[in-house]
This record gives structure tokens, C-alpha cells and sequence, in this order.
């Protein structure tokens, strides 16, 4: 690996942010290709961070200070990523359902998945079936990621799938859902398209459902 590029994979696996954020810098005026300093540096150290995260050596606060480090880079690279034409790998929408503030684990989830290349559009917390579906009419997303924390919310995701098939939405977008209370069950129940326990799961979940 390019050593540029080396010293950005291991900054953000160190979650150190102002070292991530100067060497995307120092890359960009080396003249490296943005979109190979996103692929070689953020997201293949995303990638490992979620392995770290998988095996037990790292944990949710070491994954969210990696996160924040790659994310204080991205907004480094995004114009340039813009100016160079370079695709995300898909459009997520995410919220947490109608009537639950919780949004620890979304923003972990919203980080993940954008260190892994996808446009994320995060409409928050406590967000009604109608706003949901307003988002996917306006943005044509490949997916939607739902959260709830309470299981006194958990309903809300189906309201929100059978909403979506009420709208003729359903067909044009996958479902994954997530949150404590969930499970693989509930999630075959309701009708979505998969579960994700945690960030790291759901990064892979929704590379499985766009492919």
C-alpha cells in the first residue's frame, strides 16, 4: 500500500481524527485520486475496524472514535469526491422509528456505512411512516435502515413497511432493521429485508442487499 495512504488507514484505526484529516490533506495535494484515497484509506480501514470489532478487540467506543475520525476526513474529501464524479456505493435512508429519541446506535450505524462508501441521509429520531416515505420519493434510495430501542416502538417499522408497499415503494427499496429489542424473527415477521445487531453487522448486511 501506498505509504500516504498507509499512514491514513492506521490514523483512523487509531481513531486519531487531526491525523486522519492531514494526511486525506497531504494526499489530496500529492495529487492522489480521490476516490482511491476513499477506497485505499477510509474504507479499507473501516473495513478493518469492523473486523477488530467482530473478533472482540475492539469495542462500540473504539469503533465510534475510528468513525469520527474517518468521518472528520470525508468532509475533507467529499467535494472532491463530488468534482471527480465518483459513485457511492449505494443511498441509504436512516432514522429511528416514531415515538424513540435513541440515536446512539443509528450514528454509529450512519458512520459505518459511510466509511464504507455509501450516501447516507439521516432523517434523525422519532420520524413518522409519512416522513420516511417522503424521503425515499425525494432521494430514490437502495435502501432504508430503521432503529428502535423501546420495544413499545418496534411496531412502527411494520406501519412503515406496509406504508411503503400501500405507496408502491416497497419493491424499489430494501428494509433492514435494527435496535436491543429486535431480532432475526421480528424482522422476517414484519417484512423486512434483514437484521442487523449491530454497526458492524449492518455495514455488511447492506453491502449483501445491494449486490
Amino acid at each position: 500500500m501506498n505509504e500516504t495512504y498507509t499512514n491514513i488507514y492506521e490514523a483512523v484505526i487509531d481513531g486519531d481524527m487531526e491525523t486522519t484529516s492531514h494526511e486525506v490533506q497531504v494526499a489530496l495535494d500529492a495529487g492522489h485520486p480521490p476516490g482511491e484515497i476513499l477506497q485505499d484509506g477510509l474504507i479499507a480501514a473501516m473495513g478493518e475496524v469492523g473486523s477488530l470489532f467482530e473478533s472482540g478487540e475492539y469495542f462500540v467506543p473504539e469503533m465510534l472514535i475510528a468513525a469520527r475520525a474517518m468521518q472528520g476526513a470525508l468532509d475533507i474529501l467529499r467535494p472532491h469526491l463530488v468534482e471527480a464524479d465518483v459513485q457511492p456505493l449505494g443511498k441509504v435512508v436512516l432514522c429511528t422509528v416514531q415515538g424513540d429519541m435513541h440515536d446512539i446506535g443509528k450514528n454509529l450505524v450512519g458512520m459505518m456505512l459511510e466509511g464504507a462508501g455509501f450516501e447516507v441521509i439521516d432523517l434523525g429520531t422519532d420520524v413518522k411512516a409519512e416522513e420516511l416515505i417522503q424521503a425515499v420519493e425525494q432521494n430514490q434510495p437502495d435502501l432504508i435502515g430503521m432503529s428502535a430501542l423501546l420495544t413499545t416502538t418496534m411496531p412502527q417499522m411494520s406501519i412503515v413497511i406496509e406504508t411503503l408497499q400501500s405507496a408502491g415503494l416497497r419493491d424499489g427499496v430494501k428494509v433492514m432493521v435494527g435496535g436491543a429489542p429486535l431480532t432475526q424473527e421480528y424482522a422476517e415477521h414484519i417484512g423486512a429485508d434483514g437484521f442487523a445487531a449491530d454497526a458492524s453487522q449492518a455495514t455488511t448486511l447492506a453491502k449483501q442487499l445491494i449486490s
